[in-house]
């Protein structure tokens, strides 16, 4: 990203200070360490806002994270991370959090949340995961992520604990893994900041998601449906029981529509533990919606009100569904009601800042080129909503799909959602060791697609090269490629047309 090198960067007067020949020597020696590991070119290369030191110490602690027991593995336990927590005085209890899960549309939802919250003057912290490109994308104060030096030291705070927690197991019992280490960094550094509410997305399930230490006054249930099977299994009542788990007593649990047995589910919890419901479809919902230009136009019935004229810069019927969902928790955190709505101009400037990363987001849009945009499907779910976007809010004459999945998701039922919005396929990897092996990938696709719709093309950037030349072929215009099939593919895709992580 940066083309000059930040040790030599001219500051303003009265700021910085003049460097040593030693320190201007070692900032050399990590630049260059850095431009070799990570490539000078890429956006990856020391961040705005960072120092080459302080970036080179934030690519360490994630070496050291590294080395723990990863995300894709789960043990149900709430132990290690209650014992990490209470260590640190459990600073989750020190701000009103509210809590989401669901399949599908977690992070888009949580990220409406924190902009309402932070547009009607509430100081927030935010915690998603998985990230597209970088790991300060998971822990943001004021709607931001945090620098690499803020990372670095919501790192150390927690480090003096680890190994203490870690020796209190038993021997049979895993060390803390890297999820529940960056969950207590993330609670951490919002009780430093300190914020007025937390927006926390659950990693995997809800009952045993080391997020659940924390007690949501709001719980949000985005829709449910599979993923994650190898964990959750394929008992869709069973998933939406681990999910429930975040409704805790006296809680307010917003509900997206589900099937009627999942909410049968979830209203039972609810009346379990003496929890409130706002439900999507009967208390909130969306009450009109059109396609605008670089977006939609809705007008969405929340708690406390209608509240019409909202421009969402966000493509999807389901964006919709998101937008209603987050309206209704921010107002259920707040308080608000009929004789006390919120205040509608700050609700429409809110829903007209929010920024998805990943989700329908275009990378290139020019007159006579192949419009490019990239999306994090993973699952059936996600690709169903992205297929139905593609096909009722664009108007594409060909449309070349790039896909990479993980090798433990289900990627034939992915692909069949894809299917009908895509003239061609072609099949690619992302740069991980969790990728499916493209010709296995592309066995499948040709059962889907027919042979003469599939390419394989290992390297993702070569492979939306050749995407781009295929939908070339469809003309100069109404042409377009989709790059899916993972978080990682898209956050990989992200880095390959230089944005920077947001």
């Amino acid at each position: 990203m940066n083309d000059h090198d930040p040790g030599h960067e001219e500051l303003p007067e009265g700021e910085g200070g003049v460097s040593t020949p030693e320190e201007s020597a070692q900032d050399a020696v990590i630049a260059h360490v850095l431009d070799a590991i990570r490539g000078g070119d890429t956006p990856d290369v020391v961040p705005a806002g960072s120092t080459v030191a302080g970036f080179a110490e934030f690519l360490a602690v994630e070496a050291v994270l590294d080395q723990r027991w990863p995300e894709t593995v789960m043990e149900p336990s709430l132990d290690r991370i209650a014992a990490l927590v209470d260590a640190l005085g459990n600073p989750q209890r020190g701000y009103p959090v509210v809590h989401v899960t669901g399949t599908n549309g977690k992070t888009s939802v949580a990220r409406m949340i924190d902009a309402i919250l932070s547009e009607v003057g509430l100081r927030t912290g935010r915690y998603t995961s998985p990230h597209l490109q970088r790991a300060t994308e998971r822990i943001n104060l004021d709607n931001r992520p945090i620098t690499a030096e803020g990372y670095v030291a919501a790192y150390n705070e927690v480090a003096p604990f680890l190994d203490l927690v870690d020796a209190r197991r038993a021997a049979d019992e895993p060390a803390l893994s890297k999820f529940e280490v960056l969950t207590a960094m993330a609670f951490a550094a919002f009780a430093d900041a300190p914020v007025e509410a937390a927006v926390v997305e659950v990693g995997l399930g809800g009952r045993w998601d080391a997020t659940n230490v924390a007690d949501g006054t709001v719980a949000v249930i985005t829709p449910i449906g599979l993923d994650h099977a190898e964990y959750l299994g394929t008992d869709i009542l069973g998933i939406a029981r681990e999910k429930a788990g975040i409704i805790k007593p006296g809680a307010v649990a917003v509900l997206a529509t589900q099937e009627r047995d999942v909410a049968a589910v979830l209203l039972e919890r609810a009346v379990e533990v003496g929890a409130q419901v706002a439900r999507e479809g009967a208390e909130f919902g969306v009450r009109e919606r059109e396609i605008a230009v670089g977006g939609q136009r809705l007008e969405l019935q929340g708690l406390s009100g209608t509240y019409d004229d909202i421009f969402l810069p966000l493509h999807g019927e389901h964006q919709a569904t998101n937008a209603a969902v987050a309206l209704a928790a921010a107002e259920a955190l707040i308080g608000a009601g009929p004789s006390q709505p919120l205040d509608a101009d700050a609700v429409r400037a809110a829903f007209a800042s929010v920024r998805t990363p990943g989700r329908l987001e275009r990378m290139r849009s020019e007159p006579g080129t192949p419009t490019v945009l990239i999306d994090a499907a993973h699952n059936p779910h996600g690709a169903g909503a992205l297929a139905a976007s593609l096909t009722s809010e664009f108007r594409f004459t060909r449309l070349v799909g790039v896909v990479g999945v993980m090798r433990d998701k289900d990627a034939r039922g992915l692909l069949q959602e894809l299917e009908p919005a895509l003239h061609e396929i072609v099949v690619t990897a992302a740069d991980t060791p969790r990728a499916m092996n493209p010709d296995d990938l592309a066995a499948i696709a040709v059962e889907i697609f027919g042979t003469e719709r599939v390419s394989v093309e290992p390297d993702l950037g070569q492979a939306i090269d050749e995407a781009v030349e295929l939908a070339e072929e469809g003309g100069d215009s109404g042409v377009g490629v989709i790059v899916t099939g993972s978080v990682v593919t898209a956050g990989q895709a992200r880095a390959i047309f230089g944005r920077e992580p947001e």
